[in-house]
């Protein structure tokens, strides 16, 4: 098998199987397991910013659950929420890596707790984005 390195793919598409999306040989490329936020974030920027293609989420993973909640403060995701609001870093609960804060369009916060605010029967809703 030949694989290629592919730097503008987001980490989200690091949770290949729960998305049922991709083959294994993905998991191979996309692997930022081992990279630090501030490089996994330094990649999703180089996207050009606009998404490729869109699918639906099928299982829960922590992906989907800080997708739900940039969706939820209508962002797409959080390479757009940089882009609108243009921080740097969004405020993550250090013992969960779940989003803590975000800032709406319209200037008004959302505050999320540390577990898990994304139920069941609310992943199927939740847009995965490819860039």
């Amino acid at each position: 098998m030949v694989t290629r390195e592919v730097p503008h793919i987001p980490k989200c598409l690091e949770e290949a199987d729960s998305l049922d999306e991709f083959s294994p040989s993905y998991k191979a490329v996309l692997n930022t397991s081992n990279m630090k936020t501030s490089e996994v974030s330094a990649v999703m920027a180089k996207a050009d910013g606009k998404p490729k293609s869109i699918h639906h989420a099928k299982k829960w993973s922590d992906d989907v659950e800080n997708l739900y909640r940039f969706q939820q403060a209508g962002y797409r995701d959080e390479i757009e929420y940089k882009q609108v609001k243009q921080v740097d870093m969004v405020e993550c609960w250090p013992e969960t890596g779940f989003v803590k804060k975000l800032q709406r369009r319209d200037n008004t916060f959302y505050y999320y707790d540390k577990q898990r605010e994304c139920e069941d029967k609310e992943v199927h809703k939740v847009k995965v984005y490819v860039y």
